[in-house]
């Protein structure tokens, strides 16, 4: 959707240069709940898309998720930024026609509703193409839009489960381990916003809009590497070995003598050699099957039991300062205090204080990626519920009289 000549988009957000905002001029909806898809549609707004969030009268779930600050949700301050939040029960077909006027002026549309739900609203691919034949459709569910399981309430905990990272993580003698943050959701939400991206960039050659069917499973699946080629050709499963690698060695988080730790990771073999010369024992890089990530990782006991005492007999503080000298990868392991007081963050400007109207500002991490030319911004954190109803769709029609009300 083009800028005014006044310098303002339809929907009331400043219009930036192209330069600044290299998504200036897209509308997207978001009308997905929790976490894959709004991600999705901040990472858009990141970088300049208008972000209509359309919310039922209840409120997005997640404004009832973690932690508050007197009684403003956080995580919905940070996941809702730069988004516009517009209330329309999509139950009431006169919502439901203020909704379809919505994706008619957009470009995209974000949801992720159980397969068939924007069918019974009135609201389906057909109908929303019908009004906007160059509407992209990304449709972000746990298993996607066919199969067996599409009809499945999901969430990314139980694609996290079902893709195979739960089996391979977690320590040998111990249970599967699921992620502590939604990361089945965030990895669905980039491949969702990409997904977006290359079906309007398709739109340019072709004229049309398309449906993205993005499963959060799946998704995760792509992730994790060969796993499934490994197993076809040579019948091999991933086995749980806790923070170690199949691949390399050492690799590990281990304790200093402050009862700090740090994590270690040697995945080239130069290295690995200058960690076991650096703990006394470079006897261990001249041995053959240390040349190759494999052989080490078959060895990697006897490589730990060099390199964890010399650790463990040291502040973390040595221990770092010693690796970076002899040039072996290694970092201290950061709760969220040592993340915002590190020197490195700080000076590439990791937080930044977005303007808020509830709290006054809201600390946040900025744009997750630094682009040279077109840099993304955040201007505000999540809106209260329905701030922007009225801008965005206009004054609520009155009701229709009833029967008796008009003689009839």
């Amino acid at each position: 959707m083009a800028a005014s000549p006044r310098g303002r988009s339809e929907f009331g957000r400043p219009a930036l240069p192209a330069l600044a905002a290299p998504l200036a001029g897209l509308t997207v909806i978001d009308a997905s709940t929790l976490f894959a898809g709004p991600f999705a549609a901040r990472l858009l707004g990141d970088f300049g898309a208008e972000i209509i969030k359309v919310e039922q009268p209840s409120g997005d779930p997640l404004r009832r998720f973690g932690p508050a600050h007197d009684d403003v949700p956080l995580l919905w301050k940070v996941l809702s930024r730069n988004k516009k939040s517009v209330v329309l029960d999509l139950h009431e077909p006169g919502d439901a026609e203020r909704f379809r006027r919505l994706a008619a002026g957009a470009d995209a549309l974000v949801e992720n509703f159980r397969p068939g739900t924007l069918e019974r609203w009135g609201l389906g691919p057909e109908v929303l193409a019908e009004v906007n034949p160059r509407l992209v459709l990304a449709r972000v569910t746990a298993f996607g839009q066919d199969g067996p399981y599409a009809h499945r309430p999901g969430f990314g905990t139980l694609a996290e489960a079902m893709s195979g990272l739960a089996a391979m993580s977690g320590e040998p003698d111990g249970p599967p381990a699921l992620p502590a943050f939604p990361l089945g959701d965030a990895v669905a939400g980039l491949h969702a916003a990409l997904a977006v991206l290359i079906a309007l960039r398709a739109r340019d050659v072709v004229g049309t809009g398309q449906i993205a069917d993005v499963a959060i499973a799946e998704t995760l699946i792509s992730t994790l590497g060969a796993q499934l080629t490994v197993f076809e050709h040579l019948g091999l499963k991933p086995e749980r070995i806790g923070n170690r690698s199949h691949n390399s060695a050492p690799r590990d988080v281990y304790r200093c003598a402050d009862d700090r730790w740090v994590a270690v990771s040697a995945p080239a073999g130069p290295v690995a050699e200058r960690v076991v010369r650096l703990v006394g024992r470079p006897d261990l890089g001249a041995e053959p099957w240390f040349a190759t990530g494999t052989g080490r990782a078959e060895h990697r006991e006897l490589i730990d039991d060099a390199v964890r005492p010399w650790i463990a007999a040291r502040r973390r503080d040595e221990v770092v300062a010693a690796f970076e000298a002899a040039e072996a990868a290694v970092a201290p392991v950061y709760e969220v205090d040592d993340v915002l007081a590190d020197p490195q963050f700080r000076a590439r400007g990791l937080t930044v204080e977005v303007p808020d109207a509830e709290l006054g500002s809201v600390r946040m991490p900025g744009v997750p990626f630094r682009l040279s030319a077109t840099p993304g911004r955040i201007d505000w954190a999540g809106p209260p519920i329905g701030a922007h109803t009225e801008d965005v769709c206009g004054p609520a029609e009155p009701a229709r009289p009833t029967a008796g009300e008009t003689g009839a």
